[in-house]
């Protein structure tokens, strides 16, 4: 298995979101992050999008399942609304989505990003139209 992290314009993304993961058809993980204003909050994004996505392995939850939840999340998200779709107690990934938060967290405090910074950052990213 390899793992492939690349950093892209927040515009192509596949849906709306800064961090995105699946499983390509040779097995390989493929994440992608939004670029942002710091190396450090884009690795935030990248090493929860890893965590999850192993934890998710792991777990077998898969690619589908959690697009599927997260677009429908996006589709019906009330204005206003700046949750994480994987934090929705609904979510077949909530305990894989908190694990990688905390990882994050604890690293963001290591790295010295201030939390609510970082977190203002990614809610103003526009959204993103979902690709077929």
């Amino acid at each position: 298995m390899n793992i492939h992290i690349q950093v892209i314009p927040h515009s192509e993304h596949r849906y709306t979101t800064c961090g995105d993961w699946w499983l390509d058809d040779n097995g390989d993980i493929q994440i992608r992050v939004s670029s942002l204003s710091d190396w450090r909050r884009e690795m935030l994004v990248a090493v929860h999008e890893l965590v999850e996505v192993l934890t998710c392995k792991h777990d077998g939850i898969t690619t589908e399942q959690v697009d599927n939840f997260d677009k429908t999340f996006e589709a019906n998200r009330p204005e206003g609304n700046e949750d994480e779709p994987g934090d929705e107690p609904s979510a077949p990934y909530v305990e894989q989505h908190c694990l990688a938060t905390g990882i994050e967290r604890i690293l963001a405090a290591r790295w010295g990003v201030f939390w609510k910074d970082y977190a203002d950052e990614i809610c103003a990213l526009p959204e993103v139209p979902a690709k077929p």
